[in-house]
Order: C-alpha cells, then sequence, then structure tokens
C-alpha cells in the first residue's frame, strides 16, 4: 500500500518576546552624543550598546530622529523616511541596528502618524493651494466661524496651550481658511479620512521594518480620527498637564480623542506588522475609561498599550495599589500583557514626582522594584536608572513649544529631557564634549552611571540587580497577582503559583516584614522590619 505523504508541521507560533521583556526608551537627543554638537545621535547610542547589555534590558524605544525642523524637537515630522542630519543618516541608522542585535538588542522606534511638520511637502503644497484642493484633504482645513470667518472652527484647545487652529492666507493673499493642530501650531493634523494618508504610513511602516527594526511605539495612538463635524467641546477646556492626553472620561468625553474610528488606523498597521512576523506595536493611549482602552489591545490591534494610572498614582500604598489592579483589569479580557512605566520624556521624573531630595529617591527606588515585580512589560526612561531628578532650567534656556505657546505659564518638559551624565564634571559629563542642549546640573557630578556602576548600593546597581532577578528567578512566572493583608499605608503581593512576594511600604512606621527570605530591597532592612518608603523582594 502506498504510503500518504506526510503533511507538512504548522508552523511554530513566533515567541511574543515583548510579553515579559525591559524595554529602555532613549530620548535620541540627550542620550549621548558622538560628534560633539551638544546633541545626542544616532552614533552616540551605538557606542553606549555595552551599557545597555550590561543593564540587562531586553530592548530599546528611540524617539523621532526623523528629518525635522525641530519646533517640537522631532515630533514635528517632516520626512518620515529618512534621518536629520542632527542625528546621523541612515548608514548610521543600519549600523545601529545591526549592532544593537549583536549585542541582543531588539530596537523599536517612534512613529508620529496623528500629525506632521508644517514644513512636509504635504503641508507646503496645501498652503499654495486653494480650498477644496486636493493638497488641503490631506489634513483638516475648515472655514472659521463669525461673519467673516474670523472665529476658528470650533473651540478645541491645543494640548500645548491656546486655540487648536491656526488661520492661513488664501493664495490670493487673503484671510483664508483654519487649520488643525492638537499639539503646535508647526504640527497640522492629518486627516485619516483621506486614502492617501493610509497609503504613506503603510510605506513608512514598510521602509522601517525592512531595515530591520523590532516594533514601533504610536505616538498619539488614541488621535488620528476626528468626529466628521468636529463639534465643540462641551466646555471650553484647561489645558492638560505638560505631556498628558488624557481622554474619554467617563464624566466628559473629549471630542479631541478616541474617536471610534480610530481602530480601523490601527487594524491596518497590526496587518502590516503581520506580515513581519516576531514585530511589535504599542500605543501611547491616554485614555481613562478601562473599556475603551482595551479595545486598543483587541487581537487585530496594538500588542501593547501604555497605561499611565501607575504614572498618575501618588506614592500612597492604596492608590498604588488601585492602579496596579485597574491595568491588570484593563488588559486582561483582551488577552494582552500590561505596559508598565513610572516616567518618560512627556512627565515629571519619579524622584521628584515622589517629594524629590532623599525622600524622592528613596520613593523612586522602591516603585522600581514594585514596578519591575509586575507580570508584563516594563519601560524605563533613560536616566531613570540613575535617579536623575527634574531639573529647574532658567527661563532662558528653556525649549519645550510649551513654554511660549501657554504664554510663559507652563515650563513644559524640558525639566525631564536634560542630557544623561556619564562621567566626568560639568558642562558635558561625559554625554558631550561640547555645551549640552541643556545645561547640566553641577550636582549631576554625584549621579554619573560611571560611579554608579562601582557603587554596589547604587540606584543602578539595585535596577541592574532587579532585572537579572526578574530574568532569572522562578518567583517572576505567572501572569495574575495575589495579594496579602498587609499594615495601613503597605502592600504585598505575589505572582500566582510563585514564591515570591514584592512588599511596599508608603506610611511613616516600620512594619514587620512578610515571611520569607529578603533577596532585594531598595533601602536597608533591620531586624526583620520594613521602613518607611521602602520595597522588599523575599523568596
Amino acid at each position: 500500500m502506498q504510503r500518504l505523504p506526510t503533511p507538512p508541521a504548522p508552523p511554530a507560533p513566533v515567541p511574543q518576546w515583548w510579553r515579559d521583556a525591559v524595554v529602555y526608551q532613549i530620548y535620541v537627543r540627550s542620550f549621548s552624543d558622538s560628534d560633539g554638537d551638544g546633541i545626542g545621535d544616532l552614533d552616540g547610542i551605538r557606542a553606549r550598546l555595552g551599557y545597555l547589555e550590561l543593564l540587562g534590558v531586553d530592548a530599546i524605544w528611540l524617539t523621532p530622529f526623523y528629518t525635522s525642523p525641530m519646533a517640537d524637537h522631532g515630533y514635528d515630522v517632516a520626512d518620515p523616511r529618512d534621518v536629520d542630519p542632527v542625528f546621523g543618516d541612515l548608514a548610521a541608522f543600519d549600523r545601529l541596528i545591526a549592532d544593537a542585535h549583536e549585542h541582543g538588542l531588539r530596537v523599536t522606534i517612534d512613529l508620529v502618524p496623528n500629525h506632521t511638520s508644517s514644513e512636509h511637502e504635504w503641508f507646503r503644497a496645501a498652503l499654495d493651494s486653494a480650498p477644496g484642493s486636493p493638497e488641503r484633504a490631506r489634513y483638516h482645513f475648515r472655514r472659521g466661524r463669525g461673519p467673516n470667518g474670523d472665529e476658528p472652527p470650533n473651540n478645541w484647545q491645543s494640548v500645548f496651550g491656546g486655540p487648536a487652529w491656526t488661520r492661513v492666507q488664501d493664495p490670493d493673499g487673503s484671510p483664508g481658511e483654519w487649520y488643525l493642530h492638537l499639539f503646535a501650531p508647526e504640527q497640522p493634523d492629518l486627516n485619516w479620512t483621506n486614502p492617501e494618508v493610509w497609503a504613506d504610513l503603510e510605506k513608512t511602516l514598510r521602509f522601517w521594518l525592512d531595515r530591520g527594526v523590532d516594533g514601533f511605539r504610536i505616538d498619539v495612538a488614541h488621535g488620528m480620527s476626528k468626529p466628521p463635524d468636529l463639534p465643540d467641546a462641551r466646555e471650553d477646556r484647561e489645558p492638560s498637564h505638560d505631556g498628558e492626553r488624557w481622554a474619554a472620561s467617563v464624566v466628559e468625553p473629549d471630542p479631541r480623542f478616541d474617536h471610534d474610528d480610530v481602530h480601523g488606523v490601527h487594524r491596518m498597521i497590526r496587518a502590516v506588522l503581520d506580515h513581519y512576523p516576531g514585530r511589535l506595536v504599542v500605543g501611547e493611549v491616554w485614555v481613562g475609561d478601562s473599556a475603551r482602552f482595551s479595545r486598543y489591545m483587541r487581537s487585530d490591534e496594538l500588542h501593547l498599550g501604555f497605561n499611565f494610572r501607575l504614572v498618575r498614582a501618588p506614592f500612597e500604598a492604596a492608590a498604588i495599589r488601585t492602579a496596579i489592579e485597574q491595568s491588570l483589569a484593563a488588559v486582561a479580557g483582551v488577552g494582552a500583557p500590561a505596559a508598565w512605566t513610572l516616567s518618560n520624556h512627556d512627565v515629571s521624573r519619579p524622584v521628584t514626582r515622589y517629594g524629590g531630595g532623599v525622600t524622592g529617591l528613596a520613593r523612586a527606588r522602591a516603585m522600581a522594584l514594585v514596578e519591575l515585580a509586575l507580570p508584563g512589560v516594563v519601560y524605563l526612561y533613560n536616566g531613570e536608572e540613575l535617579g536623575l531628578p527634574d531639573v529647574e532650567l532658567p527661563d532662558e534656556t528653556l525649549q519645550d513649544p510649551v513654554w511660549e505657546l501657554s504664554g510663559h505659564t507652563r515650563r513644559g518638559r524640558d525639566r525631564c529631557r536634560v542630557p544623561m551624565p556619564w562621567e566626568g564634571s560639568a558642562p558635558g559629563f561625559g554625554f558631550t564634549s561640547g555645551d549640552p542642549w541643556l545645561p547640566m546640573p553641577p550636582d549631576y557630578g554625584k549621579l554619573v552611571a560611571a560611579e554608579q556602576l562601582e557603587d554596589t548600593a547604587s540606584m543602578l546597581s539595585l535596577v541592574r540587580r532587579a532585572i537579572e532577578l526578574r530574568n532569572t528567578h522562578p518567583g517572576f512566572d505567572g501572569e495574575e497577582l495575589e495579594w496579602f493583608g498587609a499594615p495601613e499605608g503597605c502592600f504585598a503581593f505575589r505572582r500566582a503559583g510563585t514564591t515570591l512576594v514584592c512588599a511596599l511600604n508608603t506610611s511613616t512606621d516600620v512594619v514587620p516584614l512578610p515571611p520569607g527570605e529578603a533577596i532585594l530591597a531598595s533601602g536597608p532592612l533591620t531586624d526583620g522590619m520594613l521602613p518607611p518608603d521602602t520595597a522588599a523582594w523575599l523568596a
């Protein structure tokens, strides 16, 4: 009897490497400068890959390095398929990808699909074209309100401050239409009902995937789509906190964000990535309602979404526990892991947010252990592992557009973007041989990476050891948490089915540690007690 051929084995599922990864965010301007111009660049990152490998992270995320006039330091993209000369060129990017992979590091990059730069060729063509033209149809141009069209088309406010509309002149020089920009006027919003906009993003995705990137972070992932009639907000909104784009409150939905049609954009992005197995897409999703947030992580949309509840929680055990539980519940129904972060280039650094000084550093150390004990993906922002605080900068040095657009009422995000101190002394601390683009304070000398590497009690050594244990200790298996009884102002949890416990004390009292042997603590432990502002891992 003739033997039938053996059917081919089904393809092995591609591992989702990100499900428990530690990803390191690099604010490219502030990480490492290779050419002495005071601005970080791609070759500077490449020179520091050994440090990142030593830290133990699995991947890096690069903020925008594309061609840009830098009105918003790269988030105003003039060409999404090229490298701005201040950061290098495509050859430098290719070298970085190759070397990072040799170091065992994956590389993810920012995408900015909500808007372009006002210097993008599309927008320049729109300004040169008449109302109703195909060139203007790529953006949101509208006639103004009032008898002469002198008022903005609606009452929307820019996230950065001021109206979200700017009026342009018609080609004949007369006052003309207004265009929408949810951020700076130099960042006009794209019209995502236009097929050309969809096609261009797909072209950009494939361009970088073909160059070997391992995934994308989507800027303003709850943006892009707008209600067709661009209705007024129910009331004029105060500008959000610096960098915060919280939307879809249960009480007051925000028509600027989280419009239902945005999910079609994410399905397109995911469909492209599914042709490149093992690639990640994570979204910046400032959506407060958990049910609406979870929709972004459905099986055909984003793999991950930043849930910023932990960033927003004060240093109080009850608030932190609530943030953790709500974040886990928000993704449980769609099978996605949680994506945790305590800081990024838009929000105040933990040391400052938790009180500053010795107290703020102790609390930041404790929260680092809490975050790294949680199931899911952890994102660290460059300098977080050094315990960097915010820097109070002189007015004349501020560069964030928020400062000007708010009429000098909001100082913006420069305070958390000051460059990394690597070694040596001022002014450059090893970041640059020139003058850094933002001034680095003299007390950075106590925080340089080179000295922290040699100090076993440093923040850097704590984070290194925590990542190592997270990667090697069996107590970090399991995707659910079990909570234990704890004194007021404290909590303790473990991963379900494991024996490793994370305990946190946010009270003012010394409390007994849970049973077990302490294997790592954010501060000194004495006689089986957990001091205030301290966390510990026990096996």
